[in-house]
């Protein structure tokens, strides 16, 4: 047994790869039990799940353009069926970037959501196309960057573009006495303000894990320097200014998927996919210890079902997601 197993009160890993989600157990294979690409099980499990269980579900109702629903409406305004949280939703559940329809989707973003002077992502297109320059969001832009990489469109020259706003204007400012100035910084001041959101360093930061480390410029690896230290320096989810107080009680409760929101599993997941193991990280990772129950499972326990067009999973009961997520975390942290 190896030291992060031992950690587990029961093994769920059975439990994982039974074929009934192929998304889990497909990430089970790869990030659990290590297989590589080329095992014929992950291979089979890979295909599989490209034709039965939430992916195909969500691609069944995608309009022929990539979207879904009304294009113009693929953000706020369609919270949280529109393209954007479905493209997040695949990207999650590890949907094949090869397949012909996530390429519209990825086409259909770049084109409408993308501001082409800045890189940046917005929730509104301007007239002409492509993203309204003054409606750009971090969250967003780091979300959208993440996916796309995901999706194998890192060397596209517009996916640079949107590393490039991230490593130029991502801020990670904690409560500086004046709040920046100038664009992007002069609205949205939830975002920004003076003390910069932590659902838009989350985001950033997970877009900039998902560049392989031989590909991280200069830039790309001081920013993340940068925005891990920020979570750090807030235990993850706590008060940086008072350690005693959580910062949003709904980040001690795990959802999937997260959207724009964001919990003390996925700051870990971030923060250990980029090889840090600090002391800082303990409390959260004793929280996620403390959820775990006497089968070695998590709960889901935050959703947005009944607004999404799918239901991925039940609220308070075990979640594969959130087990699977856990499992991946403590062992890159305790192997």
């Amino acid at each position: 047994m190896t030291a992060w197993e031992s950690l587990l009160k029961n093994n769920p890993t059975e439990w994982l790869l039974e074929k009934e989600k192929s998304s889990v157990r497909y990430n089970t294979l790869t990030g659990i039990l290590e297989k590589p690409q080329n095992d014929p099980e992950v291979r089979e499990t890979k295909e599989q799940m490209m034709k039965t269980g939430v992916i195909p579900r969500i691609l069944s109702i995608q309009n022929p353009g990539g979207y879904w629903g009304n294009p113009e409406d693929f953000y706020i305004r369609s919270k949280y069926k529109g393209t954007v949280w479905n493209f997040i939703i695949l990207a999650e559940l590890g949907a094949d970037g090869t397949d012909k329809r996530i390429k519209k989707t990825c086409e259909f973003l770049l084109e409408h959501s993308q501001d082409p002077k800045s890189g940046g992502f917005a929730h509104y297109s301007t007239k002409n196309g492509g993203g309204d320059h003054n409606k750009v969001l971090p969250c967003l832009t780091g979300n959208m960057v993440w996916g796309l990489i995901r999706f194998g469109h890192l060397e596209d020259p517009r996916v640079q573009h949107g590393i490039h706003w991230i490593t130029t204007y991502q801020r990670f400012d904690d409560g500086v006495s004046k709040a920046p100035t100038g664009w992007p910084y002069g609205s949205y001041k939830n975002c920004w303000g003076t003390h910069t959101c932590t659902m838009g360093v989350v985001k950033a930061l997970k877009a900039l894990a998902e560049i392989p480390a031989n590909k991280r410029s200069t830039d790309v690896k001081k920013t993340i320097q940068t925005g891990a230290e920020y979570l750090l320096k807030h235990r993850l989810y706590k008060r940086s200014h008072n350690l005693n107080q959580i910062a949003k009680n709904e980040w001690i409760h795990f959802r999937f998927p997260l959207m724009w929101k964001t919990d003390a599993l996925e700051m870990l997941s971030i923060l250990t996919t980029l090889g840090y193991k600090d002391n800082r990280m303990h409390d959260a990772l004793d929280l996620v210890l403390s959820k775990q129950d006497h089968q070695g499972r998590w709960t889901l326990g935050k959703t947005f079902n009944g607004r999404m067009f799918v239901t991925i999973e039940q609220k308070d009961q075990p979640s594969k997601w959130i087990t699977l997520n856990a499992l991946r975390v403590l062992k890159r942290y305790y192997s």
